[in-house]
């Protein structure tokens, strides 16, 4: 009897990984005081957009950046083992580095509680290759609406 060769369509394990982390982030919450969720937050996703290189880590950056000037009321948080804003503990926005899931690209992807809502259709996710002075000024536009 030959042996068969089983394979999984389901989950990579890039995504494996990323459930993994999503559930540390959730205990990690849960045990954190109201008072310091801020400040823990930023530093775990100022650790997530550390231990990435290249264009990930500069797009990251200038990401994060934009949020603290333009949308102060959004807290830095990590969500699914990358840099999110969440408000009310909601994350609003979040950037997905390309290398995390081998794309070609990396995203800046909102969720359902950024009010970017334009009609019976509207974009959820952006793919970022170079932040640019326009690409600077379309975030800044989209993070301001996002949290109207």
């Amino acid at each position: 009897m030959a042996a068969t060769k089983s394979t999984y369509d389901g989950f990579s394990a890039e995504e494996r990984a990323a459930m993994k982390e999503h559930a540390q982030e959730m205990k990690k919450s849960a045990r954190r005081s109201p008072k310091t969720a801020k400040v823990d937050g930023e530093q775990d996703v100022l650790g997530k957009i550390a231990e990435m290189s290249g264009t990930d880590k500069e797009l990251a950056e200038a990401l994060h950046a934009l949020v603290k000037e333009h949308a102060p009321a959004l807290a830095p948080r990590t969500y699914y083992g990358m840099p999110a804003y969440a408000l009310d503990g909601k994350p609003v926005c979040f950037f997905k580095p390309a290398a995390k899931f081998k794309m070609r690209y990396a995203t800046l992807e909102f969720s359902d509680a950024a009010q970017l809502d334009d009609g019976p259709m509207w974009p959820m996710g952006y793919a970022l290759t170079k932040m640019t002075p326009a690409v600077r000024k379309q975030i800044i536009a989209l993070l301001k609406q996002a949290v109207a």
